[in-house]
């Protein structure tokens, strides 16, 4: 029997219905071809009463929460599939999706990876169309909370959420997997910015639809998101951003935490969403010195890091900048989201 040609990854931390509704969505997809790896990181075998019963559905369990990085790379370690889908525990897929996927990356050669149209589940809007990235490395989901009719088209965008998305195996194999440090978040952003600088680009397909519950696993705003971001945010500036744009972080930092400040008072961003579920606003000022307290204890990987994709790398960094701000998000905009 020869090989799928996609293998889809689902990571799970709770299991129950959400992973139930994931998986019975990728049992109604049109495109056949493909394989599904769930792995557990409950360390409790949560997702085995939703798998045991599913033909083509392959379950590891890990002893212990690996994060979802390392989740994803455990699934295609197991993989010979020439394409790698993630996705989300809680989105469930349309049963185009993967066709979609795989009909873009069928042509077009030169792209690596291949963002979804996922949408915020039961409210008719994005949730992601590609990702954006700011002067300090934050990332954003472009046109979230927009309307879909808006990001209609079939077009280059930086790189995909890793909640829905294909990858190219070759470009992994080339670039590396999924950096398993990042434990949660920003782990997609890592992994995507690191392939620009080998020259591999990025399609949106708009046909590739995924309803996505968004943020189960940490909470919408919680002090462990708030923390791994900020840290993960750092991990991505020094590995992936040229020494412009890494000198010129600090001050669009200043200026992403004054416009977080404002909007928490307006009632509105991640700030706000944060206060509302009971943390105190002082809090996030700990979260970010302990992130940066993180970040600097892993100086020394992260610099053999950056020196390993800048010997690859196949654009220079004023292309890179370039490509930086063809997908640009301002500080405001972040703090509001």
């Amino acid at each position: 029997m020869s090989d799928p040609i996609v293998t889809v990854v689902v990571p799970t931390l709770h299991a129950g219905e959400p992973l139930c509704a994931c998986l019975d969505a990728l049992g109604r997809q049109t495109f056949a071809d493909f394989e599904t790896v769930v792995v557990d990181n409950s360390g409790r075998g949560l997702a085995r009463p939703v798998c045991e019963d599913r033909l083509h559905v392959t379950l590891i369990e890990n002893a212990a929460n690996a994060g979802f990085g390392e989740a994803v790379n455990q699934g295609l370690r197991r993989s010979r599939a020439p394409f790698l889908a993630t996705l989300n525990d809680d989105a469930a897929a349309d049963p185009g999706w993967l066709a979609a996927l795989v009909r873009a990356a069928e042509s077009d050669p030169g792209a690596g990876m291949f963002a979804s149209r996922v949408m915020l589940a039961g409210t008719g809007l994005l949730d992601s169309a590609g990702m954006l990235v700011s002067a300090d490395a934050s990332s954003k989901q472009r046109g979230h909370g927009q309307p879909p009719e808006l990001f209609a088209r079939l077009e280059e965008t930086l790189f995909p959420s890793g909640s829905a998305a294909l990858y190219r195996r070759s470009m992994l194999d080339e670039i590396g997997a999924f950096d398993p440090h990042f434990f949660l978040y920003c782990e997609d952003t890592d992994l995507g910015l690191r392939a620009r600088w080998a020259g591999w680009t990025c399609l949106y397909v708009p046909g590739a639809v995924a309803e996505h519950l968004y943020s189960r696993s940490a909470g919408r705003a919680s002090p462990l998101k708030a923390y791994l971001v900020e840290r993960n945010r750092l991990f991505v500036l020094v590995k992936d951003y040229p020494l412009s744009l890494l000198l010129a972080a600090p001050l669009a930092t200043l200026a992403r935490y004054f416009w977080h400040a404002v909007w928490m008072l307006r009632g509105r961003g991640a700030a706000a969403r944060f206060q509302e579920d009971g943390n105190a606003p002082a809090s996030l000022l700990w979260y970010a010195v302990r992130a940066h307290c993180a970040a600097l204890a892993c100086l020394p990987r992260l610099w053999l890091q950056r020196r390993r994709i800048r010997r690859t790398a196949r654009l220079s960094a004023a292309e890179f900048r370039r490509l930086v701000w063809r997908y640009f998000i301002g500080p405001r905009e972040v703090a509001a989201l």
